[in-house]
């Protein structure tokens, strides 16, 4: 049987995507694909956004 997810699960990876994006842009390294995703961004298009 397969659970969906919960608000709060995923709530939950959503900060957790949100804090390893930030460490990793804050080490000026690439994030994960998987992070940039979650978060709703193309990893494709991250290096187009301007910081």
């Amino acid at each position: 049987m397969t659970r969906k997810p919960s608000l709060f699960h995923d709530l939950f990876s959503m900060f957790g995507a949100a804090n390893a994006a930030a460490a990793a842009t804050h080490e000026s390294r690439t994030p994960r694909a998987s992070d940039l995703k979650t978060l709703g961004i193309d990893p494709r298009q991250y290096h187009a956004i301007s910081r």
